[in-house]
């Protein structure tokens, strides 16, 4: 399977490799990421996900493989309720419910649906040699999955709508809008990316699952009132807990 997992401690690492071809897309790369994901969400002892992209494909993910005729591509309405269902599978939908911290660990060129990909990541650290690009409209299509929308909510309308009408992004500017939180060179990508996660993994898990929840949803709560009251639910219960109960004796220990 081209899609690699390993365990580093408590941080799980996955990474797309079809390195001869940029580790570009295909649909044994969406079933990886869902059967990597899974075990990941299973493992009581991953606490947080990187994702990447094989150092020797010089990409994070250089999108649809274009050699091959079926891409992009349906003869009939019977081809198309044919493909909904592998629709409905892509990884950005186990990612949209993935309840522990993802980071993505952008390598290089990030293009097309592996462009999207990072997009559906909760944290971005870039090398300076990434790039992000949704060339789509060129080839007559769009991007797909929510593509632009997913991008609008990190850094608005107007940066997602000149990257889905083609335009490219570079690292310097990801940083700069707030698509990367971390840009640093690209030897030290790894490194940094670790240090993240596992500045993550290092705190209670309940309670980053519940920090991520509360911000990916309360993006779809219409109103702040309503996103604080239900807060308020997460946060009384993660008080109950013996892990949030440990760390408070054992901050005032230390304060004594």
């Amino acid at each position: 399977m081209p899609v690699l997992y390993e365990k580093r401690g408590n941080v799980a690492v996955i990474t797309l490799s079809r390195p001869a071809a940029r580790n570009c897309w295909g649909q044994d790369f969406s079933d990886g990421l869902i059967e990597h994901f899974g075990a990941a969400e299973k493992d009581d002892a991953v606490h947080c996900v990187v994702i990447t992209g094989d150092e020797a494909g010089r990409a994070f993910s250089a999108g649809a493989d274009l050699k091959d005729p079926r891409t992009h591509t349906l003869e009939t309405m019977e081809d198309f309720f044919t493909e909904l269902p592998r629709w409905r599978k892509f990884a950005a939908r186990v990612l949209d419910h993935f309840p522990k911290p993802v980071v993505a660990a952008v390598n290089g060129y990030a293009i097309g649906v592996g462009c999207i990909l990072t997009y559906c990541c909760d944290l971005i650290v870039a090398s300076d040699k990434a790039e992000w690009r949704m060339p789509q409209t060129a080839l007559g299509v769009m991007p797909a999955y929510g593509g632009a929308v997913r991008l609008a909510r990190w850094v608005g309308k107007g940066q997602a709508m000149r990257l889905a009408m083609g335009f490219s992004l570079s690292a310097e500017e990801a940083y700069r809008i707030g698509l990367a939180q971390w840009l640093v060179p690209h030897d030290a990508l790894l490194d940094q990316t670790m240090e993240v996660a596992e500045h993550i993994a290092s705190a209670p898990t309940f309670a980053t699952q519940m920090a991520k929840e509360s911000l990916n949803r309360g993006l779809d709560i219409p109103n702040l009132e309503d996103a604080s009251w239900v807060d308020a639910y997460r946060f009384m219960a993660l008080s109950l807990t013996d892990e949030t109960k440990r760390r408070h004796d054992e901050w005032r220990s230390r304060k004594a």
